[in-house]
């Protein structure tokens, strides 16, 4: 009774010190992306090509984080998840860190790709807490941490453009340095891993790992949905302002850019941890299912927005069903797959998710160069539906029990 006690107060003091780590995490990055383009153009680069690496420290950044990320797990599934914990902050501190430093653009994109190279703080707290909450609250536990990352995107901007008016843009690097050093630095003495340490000749080689998975269709259908779920993300992050003033919308639209994002999550925060424990409840596959169909129903809507104002109203009850959607995957991912294996299994769909990071910003452009910004709704609709239906047959024989591998 005792060692449960003790196990129970371990991850639940994990889970406090993981989602510090990842709103810390989450921060640091939004506080300097909405000035990125503005520090490329302070570095010399002059017109259209400022939009140009702007847009490719971002993407490379999420492809060097896609091809490496499996690595990571590889070594978190045998050295722990800790280590890789204190790694990403570690390097992230002087990557984000040094960008105050550099000369030129190129300085910044090679830190940007070496910043996307040893990332990974937050995929390996999912990992963590995953492998140590019970089963029967993993619905919870991760739905809370995804909090922390939702708030630190959130309050990041708001942050961001106060303390660059402050210290400037390079000074803003160096405060975003000093985050991620006390995020290491929280997570070398807070945190809590009991992990025995295992030999390269008995750690379980992934395709064992995957012979253990008892539906494949379905791991790679929740790869897939991890995917769809940035590409919807972050095909409407090019265009909103824009749409903004198709809209009408005239003055400060910046202002109603970031309060309608802010809005959005700030719903997102408030019911993410209500609807992991309604996923623990119900089953995570039939709130997964409901909440992709929540979600193409919000994306078609916003298409026929009038207003701003209806616009951000629109987003506002779509950040109500957000929680529904990443927490159920990664529930689903830790409930279907062995414990060797977790991080390799959570690496590979962080990969899957960085794709969808890159492919999300071409796809909304271009939709909205060749059919305009209503169809970029439109689309992202149509693929959130495509991955709905898709999930639905995938979920078809499970849909009659709480727990997926129920009979």
């Amino acid at each position: 009774m005792r060692q449960k006690e003790l196990e129970t107060a371990d991850w639940q003091r994990n889970l406090k010190i993981a989602w510090i780590g990842t709103f810390f995490t989450g921060a640091s990055f939004s506080i300097v992306m909405p000035f990125m383009a503005l520090y490329v153009e302070e570095l010399g680069v002059k017109g259209a090509m400022v939009e140009w690496y702007a847009g490719l420290s971002v993407a490379l950044s999420a492809l060097a984080s896609a091809l490496v990320s499996p690595v990571w797990g590889h070594l978190a599934d045998r050295y722990g998840r800790k280590p890789m914990m204190i790694r990403a902050s570690m390097v992230m501190t002087f990557t984000m860190g040094g960008l105050a430093f550099v000369p030129n653009v190129f300085w910044m994109l090679f830190l940007r790709i070496l910043n996307g190279l040893f990332a990974g703080y937050v995929p390996n707290a999912t990992a963590l807490i995953a492998s140590q909450a019970p089963q029967q609250r993993s619905g919870y536990a991760l739905g809370t941490l995804s909090t922390g990352l939702t708030a630190g995107v959130l309050i990041g901007p708001l942050l961001g453009g106060a303390i660059s008016e402050a210290f400037g843009m390079r000074g803003t690097f160096l405060l975003v340095g000093l985050i991620l050093f006390i995020c290491c630095l929280l997570t070398i003495f807070g945190l809590r891993e009991d992990f025995q340490l295992i030999e390269k000749v008995e750690i379980m080689s992934f395709s064992q790992v995957f012979a253990k998975i008892p539906s494949k269709s379905l791991l790679i259908g929740l790869f897939v949905t991890s995917m769809i779920i940035q590409i919807s993300a972050q095909s409407i992050a090019p265009i909103l302002a824009l749409y903004i003033r198709y809209l009408g919308q005239s003055d400060n639209i910046l202002f109603y850019s970031g309060l309608i994002v802010s809005a959005m999550g700030f719903s997102s925060l408030l019911s993410t941890p209500y609807l992991g424990r309604l996923g623990d409840r119900i089953g995570n596959h039939r709130l997964l299912l409901m909440g992709l169909f929540y979600s193409f129903l919000l994306y078609f809507l916003c298409g026929f927005a009038g207003s701003a104002l209806q616009l951000g109203l629109l987003r506002f009850a779509y950040g109500f069903g957000v929680g529904a959607l990443t927490p159920s995957v990664n529930s689903l991912l830790t409930k279907m797959t062995p414990k060797e294996g977790i991080s390799r299994i959570f690496s590979l769909n962080q990969s899957f998710s960085y794709i969808g990071q890159v492919l999300g910003p071409f796809v909304g452009s271009a939709v909205a160069t060749g059919l305009g910004y209503r169809w970029v709704f439109f689309v992202t609709a149509a693929i959130v539906f495509g991955n709905f239906v898709c999930s639905l047959i995938i979920f078809r024989k499970s849909l009659g029990v709480k727990n997926i591998g129920e009979s």
